[in-house]
């Protein structure tokens, strides 16, 4: 009978897959993953092209806004304030001047560092404390700069204040 058996046409059994559901979830998160990054290219293709056009249009506006201004550093400024006598400040500033409106402005920032002095020696440690206390100061200093340049300064800077 084995030979008839063999003769006869009778198959063995195919050997069993180990996993039979493997290759086609394999293949599910191939093309799933294919589909992702074309997606996600294209979506970081996108937002660079628009960064990249808001920065171009970013600099056309300050090339437009400000052609005509100029900043000058004022010289460090090392005095003691009103209260307490024995509390010292370092204040550096800068101011942002309109170029064809001036003529010498070297001799005008002079003038605003002066007048900046003779401030800082009026200001108590209270006044210039915190944060809205540092937003009154420039805000004072950029008026007194304004009024002592004849309005050719746009905007005084500060770029360091110490307090000791």
């Amino acid at each position: 009978m084995t030979e008839g058996a063999e003769e006869g046409g009778e198959e063995s059994p195919p050997p069993p897959q180990l996993f039979p559901a493997l290759i086609p979830w394999l293949l599910t998160m191939a093309g799933m993953s294919v589909i992702a990054i074309i997606i996600g290219a294209v979506v970081g293709l996108t937002m660079i092209s628009s960064a990249r056009n808001e920065a171009r249009n970013l600099v056309a506006a300050q090339e437009r806004a400000a052609p005509d201004a100029s900043l000058i550093a004022l010289p460090p400024i090392i005095t003691n304030l009103a209260d307490p006598s024995n509390a010292w400040v370092r204040l550096q500033t800068a101011i942002v001047i309109d170029k064809k409106s001036t003529t010498k402005p070297e001799v005008m920032a002079a003038e605003i560092a002066d007048d900046i002095l003779g401030f800082m020696k009026t200001v108590t440690l209270a006044q210039i404390g915190g944060a809205s206390g540092l937003q009154h100061l420039r805000e004072d200093l950029t008026e007194r700069a304004v009024i002592r340049s004849r309005g050719h300064v746009r905007e005084l800077i500060i770029q360091t204040l110490v307090v000791q």
